[in-house]
């Protein structure tokens, strides 16, 4: 795929499409030594906390991805296109404690500019984050009774807040110059 450097001010993203109908890939860990996880995430956010572009994303302890969360200080995420669909189901319903999914997917891991957590070649989009903030979510703090149905089982998300520090992405992604000169 063919991605150029976008700064953030320059990132033009349909948000809420990307995190409920692309599904970015999450991947954690270290491309250098091969000790990485992904998995399909839905639920996130990107924008500005303490005056530094981020990206939040939300993992459940349960997640095998979960481990190289915390075991990591990078993360990137990676949006493919539509045609890498199933790729993306293998990597949200097939744990990589058991298999390589990755491969299993057809996809291929490639290194990122910044962080130690690898991209993938397929992606049209990947946001390289380091870790800012990590908080589990506290089911006394659910202000809206109906949350706390997406815990059935009481396995409850850690949010992560990262830093966005690379982006690369194709020509799609990025404003045109009359539109960034405005922010």
């Amino acid at each position: 795929m063919n991605r150029i450097s976008i700064s953030p001010q320059q990132l033009i993203l349909p948000a809420i499409k990307i995190w409920a109908h692309r599904w970015p890939l999450l991947t954690a860990g270290d491309f250098t030594s091969g000790n990485f996880n992904a998995m399909t995430v839905g639920w996130g956010g990107l924008g500005v906390m303490w005056n530094k572009p981020i990206a939040m994303v939300v993992v459940r302890p349960s997640r095998y991805t979960y481990e190289f969360m915390e075991e990591h200080d990078t993360f990137t995420l990676s949006v493919l296109p539509e045609s890498h669909r199933q790729a993306l189901t293998i990597c949200g319903e097939t744990s990589g404690r058991d298999v390589d999914k990755i491969k299993l997917a057809g996809l291929t891991p490639v290194p990122s500019l910044v962080v130690d957590a690898p991209g993938f070649d397929e992606a049209e989009l990947i946001i390289e984050c380091r870790k800012m903030y990590t908080a589990p979510f506290e089911s006394h703090r659910f202000l809206d009774p109906q949350i706390i149905k997406h815990y059935p089982d009481g396995d409850l998300h850690l949010m992560t807040f990262g830093e966005v520090v690379a982006i690369r992405g194709t020509s799609d992604y990025v404003a045109s110059a009359s539109a960034a000169e405005v922010q």
